[in-house]
């Protein structure tokens, strides 16, 4: 079994707060990454770059993780 190591864990969490951010997006029209960090700032825009570098991390991890099974 494959044990977890920081950068797996980092991208996980990224990808929940991604996911839920799309969700209250989604059903409420309301972006909580812009509404703490200002919309389109700096902060806010790294966060969205890192969320989705960890998209594309969880692409790849995920069939590694699959096949360790």
């Amino acid at each position: 079994m494959k044990s977890y190591n920081f950068w797996d864990w980092l991208a996980f969490i990224l990808v929940i707060v991604g996911a839920l951010n799309w969700g209250l997006v989604g059903f409420f029209h309301w972006d909580l990454v812009a509404a703490i960090f200002g919309s389109m700032s700096m902060i806010s825009r790294v966060i969205y770059d890192l969320v989705g570098l960890a998209g594309i991390y969880m692409i790849f991890l995920m069939p590694m993780l699959a096949r360790k099974k």
